[in-house]
């Protein structure tokens, strides 16, 4: 039982990872798993419980589900991926949210079905086996113990060591491995040899002892859905406090899994035989359970305290980080998981007693739970919030407790004090949303859906700031030069784009930006619905250009590329933070390989990486992965930041640089040419100036690295790392890249004249220089400071290349400033600009103007 819960968790894992690439969302993929999971609990145990309880070769039973488990996991190799492309089709590219979802869990389920199906007889099945050797119903809760200590090890071993190590694929045949091996060895060891007695079936309830009570099952079945549901929103509530990687949710379900075996454990220790002396047990497991899910809840309130205070003085880095998580993870499951565990075994011992053996008792509790996710993680979490569910759950085990109890005499003060504190949480707790507001700064929109908690908050200056479970910071109001400039670089590479699909929304600066152009049509797509509306308020606040606006598509972006039928001149994918949660889907071989199928001939893609959120270790495997689908990629920087750096990976279809005459001449049509010059993006040099890799340089800075894909998500198990634990500051990682890459310009233009390639040369030469200058630059609000220490660096990539406008115009505004006060000082360096770039006028009309003031 210990090795069958192993690989029935791995497998929980590895489904997770195999069906966030069609369901798109981690969380989504989390709440469909679990769902199919225990509803096919469910259905096996209703289907064969009662058939296995007759059986007098119950360790054939248990060998024959093993198998089918095994085999099935098998199948699904080479079905899952055909299959969840057919699903692809049936939810379509604008689906309705309840569409959505019902094709989310019923696909999941049926997917599922066969192998959990088999999971869901496996523990009546092993009862029987042992029953010959244990008294009656004494087995179930060692067993289950057992089983859930297996499930543990499964949760970490997959997350912490198998799917990073093997991949997906590698993982589910270790476990199918695993689960045919306890087949033989149930077969060989527990079934009857010839000549000898098998096993006697079931005992039948005796004389005198309490029926099978349809009351007992539907306790069973309310106490598992009460139970998944208080786990459901514990980690809808720790997402926005823990960090929300792959580890995280292992790492919660494991302390959940914990508590529930260590539950079981201590009641068949100390519990089973004092248990059935006892009256009441029920209701007095049911009130405790109530009081410990409060105090579970109320942990929550002080999530985002105990987490500082366990990080401070602790080394940076994932260990520390992990602890944390597990901390607060046991500060919230502890006392109910015991408790939860101790009460299922107890009605199951109650369910043998009664003659209703563990398959009706079992399927009913895994029904239950598997009404859970739709319940609580889709309907509950957006209608009602965090903590009104999780009272929710505290009112049902105390509307339990008092439906089971026996003894009209007990105290009542328990249920008094409960009901007293239900209420005061209710009315006076603040609301179980975490989001931090700077000083001076204000919250000015919380969404709460059955995808995660969007918010706004706009600090002390105005600037308004995205995020999605207070995590991921989905852009601001302050960063729409960089957010445009990601929009038009793609668009002015491409020589007349009438189709763009931007694969996610954000604060909407960058499709918005695309969309100035009538003559182009902008697609957008999104997966949350709460981001949608966020936008809104980042259009009304930054945005007062006029224009078309973008189609917004509520969809994950993943399936819209694979389900939409659309061909598209250029598309821009967005830069998602890798290490959250399925983001990394986003990187794969397979995924780039769907979206060169959506271009139309001569089609560009664009992949914005967050440069700043990736080390070298974790940008290689998505290099190789784009390298994969486009072998004539090359990188482009979206800006000269160097806090913020972003990368994009651009390619076209079919490959090949690009014509330098036609870039000319779309940035004469362009009919976003008024925000061009605003932008740096006015004249070719400084379009063709933001490459900094052609296909080379990338292909030998990925060397063999795996690529990410499908399979290996390596992504998402390398980015928490760099999250956690960087090794270099951000500008260091990108001098390092600078000073491994190198390009020449027939790799980039075609068409270029002599001339041509030497002013792009000259310009990308100091490009570099002018990035490297900004290393020993420390901010100043004194110009003369300020001055000081760029003058010289400045004037010196002027001197490289005069065409560099992004260190002329700093020039220029610092000798403006400078003019009130310092007229010589000014005019010399106004001087210096006109002779190193006298084809732009205003250093020239500035000094005009001062030399005429001082006359």
């Amino acid at each position: 039982m210990l090795a069958s819960g192993l690989a029935a968790l791995a497998y929980q894992i590895v489904w997770t990872q195999q069906f966030t690439v069609w369901l798109g969302h981690e969380s989504s993929a989390v709440l469909a798993v679990v769902g199919a999971f225990f509803g096919g609990l469910a259905a096996g145990s209703f289907a064969f419980g009662r058939r296995i309880e007759a059986s007098a070769q119950p360790a054939r039973w248990y060998a024959a589900c093993e198998a089918v488990i095994g085999l099935w996991c098998l199948v699904l190799l080479w079905l899952l991926e055909p299959a969840g492309a057919w699903l692809l089709e049936r939810i379509g590219t604008d689906p309705a949210p309840l569409w959505q979802w019902s094709v989310a869990f019923a696909g999941t389920f049926a997917l599922l079905l066969p192998a959990t199906v088999a999971m869901g007889a496996t523990l009546p099945a092993m009862e029987r086996v042992l029953a010959p050797w244990r008294a009656q119903g004494s087995a179930l809760a060692a067993l289950y113990a057992a089983n859930t200590l297996g499930a543990v090890a499964g949760v970490l071993a997959a997350a912490f060591w198998l799917v990073p190590a093997m991949g997906l694929a590698r993982t589910a045949l270790s476990c199918a491995a695993l689960n045919l091996l306890c087949a033989a060895i149930a077969w060989s060891t527990f079934a009857p040899r010839r000549g000898t007695r098998p096993a006697a079936p079931a005992v039948p309830a005796q004389h005198g002892q309490a029926a099978p009570s349809a009351g007992l099952l539907a306790l069973l079945a309310a106490t598992g859905l009460l139970g998944i549901g208080y786990e459901v929103m514990v980690v809808r509530v720790l997402r926005q406090v823990c960090e929300n990687t792959v580890y995280t949710f292992a790492l919660l379900l494991a302390v959940y899994l914990i508590g529930t075996a260590a539950g079981a454990a201590a009641y068949q220790r100390w519990l089973a035989r004092r248990a059935t002396a006892h009256e009441n047990v029920d209701a007095r497991l049911l009130l405790a359970l109530a009081f410990a899910c409060l105090i579970g809840t109320a942990s929550l309130w002080g999530a985002e305290s105990f987490k500082a205070a366990l990080l401070d003085g602790a080394p940076p880095g994932m260990a520390s980080a992990l602890v944390a998580e597990a901390t607060l993870a046991a500060l919230a499951f502890g006392p109910p998981t015991l408790l939860m565990g101790a009460l299922f075994s107890h009605l199951a011992a109650r369910a043998a007693r009664a003659g209703l053996g563990l398959g009706r008792p079992l399927a009913c509790n895994t029904l239950g739970a598997a009404l859970a996710p739709p319940l609580f993680g889709v309907l509950l979490a957006g209608a009602l919030g965090p903590k009104d569910a999780l009272l929710v759950v505290a009112a049902g085990y105390a509307a339990l407790a008092l439906a089971v109890s026996t003894v009209r005499t007990q105290p009542r003060w328990p249920g008094v004090v409960l009901a007293g504190a239900a209420a005061a949480l209710a009315l006076w707790a603040p609301p179980l949303q975490f989001v931090e507001i700077p000083d001076g700064g204000r919250l000015v929109s919380y969404r709460d859906g059955a995808q995660g908690a969007v918010s706004v908050v706009e600090d002390a200056g105005g600037v308004l700031r995205l995020r999605i479970d207070n995590r991921q910071q989905e852009g601001s109001s302050a960063t729409g030069f960089s957010d445009a400039r990601q929009a038009l670089i793609p668009l002015l590479l491409h020589p007349a784009p009438r189709q763009a699909l931007f694969l996610g929304l954000g604060t909407g600066a960058t499709a918005r930006a695309a969309a100035r152009d009538g003559q182009l049509r902008v697609d957008a797509v999104e997966l949350l619905p709460e981001v949608v509306e966020a936008a809104a308020l980042f259009a009304r606040a930054t945005d007062t250009a006029t224009g078309t606006q973008p189609q917004v598509h509520v969809a994950d972006a993943r399936r819209h590329v694979r389900a939409s039928r659309m061909r598209y001149d250029v598309v821009v994918s967005d830069n998602f933070h890798p290490a959250r949660s399925g983001s990394a889907s986003l990187y794969t071989v397979e995924h780039f390989e769907a979206v060169r199928a959506r271009l139309a001939d001569g089609g560009l893609f664009c992949q914005w990486l967050p440069l700043h959120q990736l080390d070298p270790a974790t940008l290689r495997p998505i290099v190789r992965a784009f390298l994969a689908a486009f072998p004539d990629a090359t990188a482009v920087l979206a800006t000269h930041s160097l806090e913020t750096p972003v990368l994009g990976l651009v390619a076209r279809a079919p490959g090949g640089p690009v014509e330098i005459d036609r870039l000319r001449g779309r940035l004469a049509m362009a009919a976003t040419s008024a925000p061009l010059q605003r932008l740096g993006l006015g004249d070719p040099w400084a379009v063709l100036g933001s490459f900094v890799a052609g296909p080379r340089a990338l292909a030998d800075f990925a060397g063999d690295t795996v690529a990410n894909s499908d399979d290996r998500p390596v992504v998402a198990y390398l980015a928490p790392r760099a999250l956690l634990a960087p090794e270099a500051t951000p500008r260091e990682h990108l001098y390092a890249l600078l000073a491994q890459w190198r390009l020449a310009p027939q790799e980039i233009v075609a068409g270029a004249s002599e001339d041509d390639a030497r002013r792009l040369a000259a310009y990308w030469q100091a490009r570099d220089r002018y990035l490297l200058a900004g290393r020993q630059i420390q901010p100043s609000a004194d110009v003369r400071k300020m001055l000081g220490q760029v003058r010289g660096p400045l004037l010196e990539v002027l001197q490289l290349s005069p065409d560099f406008a992004p260190a002329y115009d700093p020039l220029l505004r610092m000798a403006l400033a400078l003019g009130r006060d310092d007229a010589p000082a000014a005019r010399a360096l106004l001087a210096e600009l006109t002779r190193l770039q006298p084809a732009r006028t205003e250093a020239r009309v500035a000094l005009q103007q001062i030399e005429t003031a001082a006359r």
